[in-house]
């Protein structure tokens, strides 16, 4: 198949400098022979990582990039495996850790600038090596989260992972999403351990040379981890460790695997930063959004979106266009209910981006648009943090770029973009596909249902989701719940009754009058009080979502801040500077 349809050409990503694309020595942006295997939820991801890491010895490399990592967070129940006495231990063997985490901004602000250097402190004590990087827009961060894993003697077992989990707390939950014991603070709605899907993959093969080179770049890069005074006094009173030692030689390329099928390009976003900009990328990398774009103007029948936001115009649009020019194609949507910050300042600019990315989108879709938020067997929200998309069980990324113009444009973001080159262009992708894989899987936990019953007819998955999320929503409300699911006529299987009161904060922050809180929040008493006469929960986490409803007020001042502070908007302009 030729791939070229689907990924971006080596002058597509528009950013000579780079050096990624190198190694293949003929402009190729992307590499075959790999395999690519989807790891839902951070308990596993984590269980995997800490016997990975464990097995290491000396003359092994251990490069990892992360938005936010707590030095105390547990990989596995063991309480001694945790992510600093893991990766302390490993550089105690020999192994050559390497770490760059974003310097982030002020701890009493929410922020974990203060556990990240003592994180690098503790590693550094033990022979690695892990910096704080501040080579960030004002208001932009570093938000990529990768590990790459490579062998003195055994390059075959080399592995990369990719995605949107970050190594810290209350990440660490599992498909029954009861939350991370070691939970971090949102809003109230989520619970003391709010319920957390994210997804990761784990990359075997070539690409795994491309996420190392995206380490190195960063790592070997002239521009000063921080130039900002304050922060730079800060860390000589700290004594911070600010002088990437060099990395050693790069291997070359894991070999390509016996059942590679899977062609990988990894795209980026990096921003233009001032005064100097990174050697590697000094107008910037788009290629994250460039990919999206690229890809979706194939889609023909579904486009599968798990994300952390969906925010902005531009956002809108990218789904739209779409939806308008193919009227036989349908869009998924999976969304967190409630944003994760409480009060109106926080709340409100969040659900400004969203209603104007949802409203372009229903414009141009109408019911060929779903829009869902999840809940455990419990009633409450589970936070979707996942950055996934799958078009046409033929295309995938997977990655830490959420759909907004901050990931666009102005925030360091790394994803995975996956094609199956088995078959033509226009054949649906095996059934082992990547692609085929994931959606099956992601899908299957939110219906409620076995993989091998998700409907593998595009238009027939769109309406069992539909039809589980009414289903749902219909017994929440105190109706009598359809019995006919979607998934082939019938629910697969039903789950014993458990009560699921909808929690108060959930009323208590829609946006609006006070008496219409009171309402909403009167009925999920009420709920509450009469759930267990309902009959049987139906199975799933669905629940259909619509565009936010903001006052006329709050649609006077909520872009102001949108545009500053949530989710500015990285494009250098005229005269600009970071």
């Amino acid at each position: 198949m030729d791939v070229r349809a689907w990924l971006l050409t080596n002058e597509e990503r528009e950013n000579p400098h780079t050096r990624i694309d190198d190694i293949r020595g003929d402009g190729t942006a992307w590499s075959r022979g790999n395999t690519v295997r989807a790891i839902v939820h951070g308990r596993p991801y984590f269980a995997e990582l800490h016997s990975r890491i464990s097995r290491l010895g000396p003359g092994d490399r251990l490069y990892f990039a992360d938005w936010q990592g707590d030095p105390d967070q547990q990989l596995t129940d063991e309480p001694t495996s945790t992510l600093s006495a893991t990766l302390v231990a490993a550089a105690r063997r020999g192994v050559d850790v390497r770490g760059l985490l974003w310097r982030s901004h002020w701890h009493r602000l929410g922020f974990s600038a203060h556990r990240h250097r003592y994180l690098g402190e503790e590693i550094g004590e033990a022979g690695g090596q892990c910096l704080r990087d501040m080579r960030v827009r004002t208001r932009g961060a570093h938000h990529q989260k990768f590990v790459v894993i490579r062998h003195r003697d055994d390059p075959a077992d080399d592995v990369a992972y990719v995605g949107g989990i970050d190594l810290c707390h209350g990440r660490r939950d599992d498909q029954d999403h009861h939350g991370d014991p070691q939970a971090v603070e949102i809003a109230k709605a989520y619970g003391p351990t709010p319920p957390w899907h994210d997804v990761q993959v784990a990359i075997q093969g070539p690409a795994v040379h491309d996420v190392e080179t995206t380490f190195r770049e960063r790592w070997e890069d002239s521009t000063p981890l921080t130039v900002n005074p304050g922060r730079l006094l800060s860390s000589l009173f700290h004594r911070e460790d600010l002088s990437p030692e060099p990395l050693g030689d790069q291997e070359p390329p894991p070999a390509p695997r016996p059942d590679g099928h899977d062609v990988v390009q990894i795209i980026r976003t990096f921003p233009v930063i001032m005064p100097k900009g990174f050697d590697f990328a000094p107008e910037g990398e788009r290629s994250v959004m460039l990919g999206n774009s690229k890809a979706i103007a194939h889609a023909d029948r579904l486009v599968y979106v798990e994300d952390q936001y969906l925010w902005s115009d531009d956002v809108g649009e990218h789904f739209a266009a779409a939806l308008r020019e193919k009227p036989d194609l349908r869009l998924v949507v999976v969304l967190p209910m409630l944003p994760d910050l409480e009060g109106a300042m926080a709340e409100v600019p969040q659900l400004y981006g969203r209603t104007r990315a949802m409203r372009t989108i229903i414009e141009a879709g109408g019911d060929r648009v779903a829009v869902f938020g999840l809940c455990n067997a419990d009633g409450i929200p589970i936070y979707v943090h996942s950055k996934t998309c799958v078009i046409d069980q033929r295309w995938a990324s997977v990655g830490s770029d959420n759909l907004n113009r901050r990931s666009w444009t102005s925030d360091s973001e790394i994803a995975c973009a996956v094609v199956d080159e088995r078959g033509d262009l226009d054949d649906r992708a095996p059934a082992d596909s990547f692609p085929r894989v994931l959606l099956r899987t992601l899908v299957a936990e939110h219906l409620g249902c076995d993989p091998a019953d998700v409907p593998e007819d595009p238009h027939e998955l769109f309406d069992a989701m539909v039809a589980c999320a009414h289903a749902l929503d219909e017994w929440y409300a105190g109706g009598v719940p359809d019995k006919r699911s979607g998934i082939r006529g019938v629910l697969i299987g039903r789950v014993p009754h458990r009560m699921a009161p909808v929690p108060r904060s959930i009323a208590a922050h829609v946006p609006g009058h006070r008496r219409r809180r009171e309402r909403v929040v009167a009925r999920a008493e009420e709920i509450s009080r009469h759930g267990s006469v309902r009959g049987v929960r139906p199975p799933g986490q669905l629940r259909r979502l619509s565009p936010p409803e903001l006052t006329d007020a709050q649609l006077r001042w909520a872009p102001r801040l949108y545009d500053t502070l949530f989710d500015p908007d990285g494009r250098p302009r005229p005269g600009d500077r970071s």
